[in-house]
């Protein structure tokens, strides 16, 4: 049956929006930002899902990682998340994450945030891997839904004006500064909106690896567009593999098994029975890095002591059944849901790509390198180093997120002027989609297999080559729009493999194995406290690796 599709429509002055502040992202970040902002002037955030409902944070079930107890201190939490990030991190960054949690924290908590507490009531606090204090706070295992709620009701009180179901294209420019997006709204009519500033709040990338713990809503489209309009990238290679995801039902693969779990006492055992943290860690054993139970559970699973399904086992079977019930119950329900009461016997788990820790460059008041443009959350690069802490990340929305409203807020109100011709650009883009050949489904399912088998825990040269020469030739392939509902879905494809490009290459410039990312062909002789490098960057205008300067 031939099917007639209209060409695609005639930008109109009409769908041309104007805002102080412009947000692009609604999860943790996002709304705390577009909250910031709201004080300065009108603000408008948009969503590529529902608000409140999409991205990361409504999913994070471990908690959030605060000094609230005079044993522990901000100096002992910078040590261990700078010791943790493989000393990748900017030190600045991080002092700032730890001295402003805590009071980030009690902004939940006066806005009406529910969290477990200790008998004293005080806000209960978790032990999470790689830290020396039980520092995380948390809410059951239901804590990033928690935080959203509380949110989104702040949200609603403060006179932002909410635009779901809209995708970002790209964002627009008036010489060297951004000066709003373009984006298509539920009806994939083509929209501008032009700000003072805008802050990129999308979130993460994971959905380029074919399991992975991200919702359908991260695909990388913050990385892609910051590095079209010219922001510089930096630590694109450093992909977190969480230790714990579900390994079945197959539907179920790569599901988030909360650090949590471990926290409160989980075990890991291989086919044999054996707890073989005692050989990769026997200090922290469970509680150690991320970085190292991955590749823990990575080689126990490659040299055969796996699982009948390809895991290994997480054990909570000798903590008491209360215990499971209070503070794990979305992770019983689950499990119940699949047919295995944890309570009962051991979950499978294997590790599954989870958290992006390179992204824009920002500095302290979350200005990228491009005038105009702000990054917080996830898609922002520098806190986390090469490696994050289980719990940094809850604290790290609600630090940045405010800094980046507020520095937005701030900004001057310039307004800047939209170039007709990035518009027809963009008409020009999705109108070719309609005379493509590829469904972007089947590009997308290429593109995970491949960054899975080549960039994935462990990487090498040969492998990552592969990898990028796959991109390439997926990247050329003329995609096709099925209508006009499937635009966006075209789009984001792009992104995708944007974004995956990037991290090959990262891991191609960074000659060394360090926190999360493994090269198995380098020989070398440096510990990350020596490393001789610094930051991988990457942007429209220079590429490479910083060296360090070594005192």
């Amino acid at each position: 049956m031939y099917v007639y599709y209209p060409p695609y429509n005639k930008m109109r002055s009409a769908d041309v929006l104007d805002c102080h502040v412009l947000v692009i992202g609604s999860g943790g970040a996002g709304v705390r930002a577009a909250i910031e902002a709201s004080g300065y002037g009108e603000t408008i955030l948009v969503s590529k899902t529902l608000t409140g409902k999409g991205g990361c944070t409504t999913m994070a079930e471990g908690g959030y990682n605060a000094v609230l107890r005079e044993q522990d201190s901000c100096e002992i939490h910078f040590e261990d998340t700078m010791k943790g990030g493989a000393y990748l991190n900017d030190p600045e960054l991080v002092r700032i994450l730890v001295d402003e949690a805590p009071m980030r924290i009690r902004d939940l908590l006066q806005w009406g945030a529910v969290f477990d507490v200790t008998d004293c009531c005080e806000v209960a606090q978790r032990p999470f891997g790689g830290q020396r204090f039980p520092r995380t706070c948390y809410a059951g295992d239901r804590t990033g839904h928690e935080m959203m709620a509380t949110l989104v009701e702040r949200l609603a009180g403060a006179g932002v004006e909410v635009m779901n179901e809209v995708t970002a294209l790209d964002l627009l420019k008036d010489g060297d500064r951004v000066v709003g997006a373009v984006g298509l709204d539920e009806k994939s009519e083509l929209l501008a909106i032009r700000a003072d500033s805008t802050v990129l709040a999308t979130g993460g990338g994971t959905r380029i690896y074919d399991i992975s713990t991200n919702s359908s809503s991260g695909t990388g489209d913050g990385f892609a567009i910051g590095y079209r309009a010219g922001a510089e990238l930096i630590d694109m290679e450093m992909v977190q593999f969480h230790p714990t995801g579900a390994v079945y039902p197959y539907d179920a693969r790569g599901r988030l098994i909360t650090e949590a779990v471990r926290g409160e006492g989980g075990i890991l055992k291989n086919s044999l029975g054996e707890r073989f943290m005692s050989r990769y860690d026997p200090e922290r054993m469970e509680l150690s890095t991320r970085d190292v139970v991955s590749r823990a559970i990575a080689t126990e699973i490659l040299e055969g002591r796996c699982t009948a399904h390809g895991g290994v086992f997480l054990d909570v079977t000798h903590l008491p059944g209360q215990q499971i019930e209070e503070k794990l119950p979305v992770m019983l329900e689950q499990f119940l849901k699949f047919g295995v009461d944890i309570r009962e016997e051991p979950m499978e788990v294997a590790p599954t790509a989870h958290h992006m820790m390179g992204g824009l460059r920002i500095t302290p008041k979350c200005e990228t390198t491009v005038i105009g443009l702000f990054a917080c959350g996830e898609v922002a690069g520098g806190v986390h180093g090469a490696n994050r802490l289980g719990g940094n990340a809850l604290a790290d929305t609600q630090v940045f997120g405010k800094r980046a409203g507020e520095s937005a807020g701030k900004a001057k109100k310039k307004r800047g002027r939209i170039d007709k011709r990035a518009l027809d650009a963009q008409e020009t883009r999705l109108s070719a989609f309609f005379d493509g050949e590829v469904p972007p489904s089947t590009v997308a399912r290429s593109l995970r297999t491949a960054m899975w088998e080549g960039a994935g825990i462990f990487r090498t040269a040969r492998e990552l080559e592969k990898t990028l020469g796959v991109i390439t030739h997926l990247s050329s392939l003329p995609v096709k729009a099925a209508g006009r509902s499937n635009l966006a879905e075209c789009c984001i494809l792009q992104n995708m493999l944007t974004t995956a490009s990037l991290v090959v290459k990262g891991a191609l410039i960074r000659k060394e194995s360090r926190g999360a990312h493994v090269r198995k062909d380098v020989t070398q002789t440096w510990d990350p406290q020596t490393s001789p490098y610094g930051h991988s960057y990457q942007s429209l205008t220079r590429t490479g690796i910083e060296t360090v300067v070594k005192a």
